[in-house]
């Protein structure tokens, strides 16, 4: 095992992958208390237009997904911030247009040989330095508000009615959750793409929440079981050689089958 680490893109992708853990493992537990798991779905999905954007004027497609990314999260704030009911319709139409738009934008990018399995399934064993020192800035930044906004969130996510009254801003909160969020999910792409991070960010934060009793626990315990999935799923990926972002979210789902047969088993036993 320790052998891998004579390489470069080895060590990039070890250090990678526990800095996106930590940053998936706060910002998940947000997503799921708070029952923002299709929202996040939508987002990550729709930012593929912006990858065909990038691919197409020729900048950066994670920058263009980036944009896209944040300004879907716009849109779906203000169209759900007043009516969470409804909010898979309007999730749902703009996960497809922004699918649409990738794909058109694709076909018109004459000449292009970039690897787009890289943006949809992850490609943590080519992450540069660079982009592990951004994920790093992103990822204390994010600690950062959480800290300053910890009693605020905790209470937004379990009692919103309640936080209205006493004086929270629940709505700047909501958007700035929504915004975090998104860059979140550009940065996780990098490790295990747009269609898998949704499982990155739900499932140790369900497993997580089984076992916890406060959010910061929680949000600690995610941090540690995605981190257990992603070094777990990248060692499988180099002695198979297969694809690294998938082999990890195999190795989450087993965890969550396993965590969802032993709280299944607790109950029955309890009611025996």
């Amino acid at each position: 095992m320790w052998s891998a680490l004579q390489f470069e893109f080895m060590r990039n992708a070890l250090f990678a992958s526990i800095i996106i853990s930590i940053l998936c493992g706060i910002i998940g537990t947000l997503v799921v208390v708070n029952r923002l798991v299709f929202m996040t779905g939508g987002i990550a999905h729709s930012a593929y237009g912006g990858v065909g954007l990038g691919l197409y004027t020729g900048i950066s497609p994670f920058l263009g997904a980036g944009i896209f990314a944040v300004l879907n999260a716009i849109i779906m704030g203000l169209a759900t911030v007043k009516d969470r009911d409804r909010a898979d319709t309007v999730i749902g139409v703009l996960w497809a247009i922004g699918m649409a738009i990738g794909i058109i934008f694709v076909d018109l990018t004459r000449g292009y040989n970039v690897n787009l399995m890289s943006y949809l399934f992850g490609s943590i064993l080519s992450i540069s330095k660079k982009e592990i020192y951004v994920s790093a800035f992103f990822t204390i930044l994010l600690i950062g508000w959480v800290y300053l906004f910890y009693k605020e969130l905790l209470a937004i996510s379990y009692d919103e009615e309640f936080s209205y009254v006493i004086g929270i801003p629940v709505i700047p909160l909501y958007f700035l959750t929504l915004i975090f969020t998104a860059i979140s999910v550009i940065i996780a792409m990098r490790m295990v793409g747009l269609i898998l991070v949704i499982a990155l960010m739900s499932i140790p934060p369900y497993i997580a929440e089984n076992y916890t009793s406060s959010f910061a626990k929680m949000m600690a315990l995610s941090s540690v079981f995605a981190m257990f999935f992603s070094i777990s799923g990248l060692w499988i990926s180099y002695y198979f050689n297969i694809s690294a972002g998938a082999s990890i979210i195999v190795v989450a789902g087993v965890g969550f089958f396993i965590s969802y047969l032993l709280r299944a088993f607790k109950k029955r036993k309890r009611w025996v």
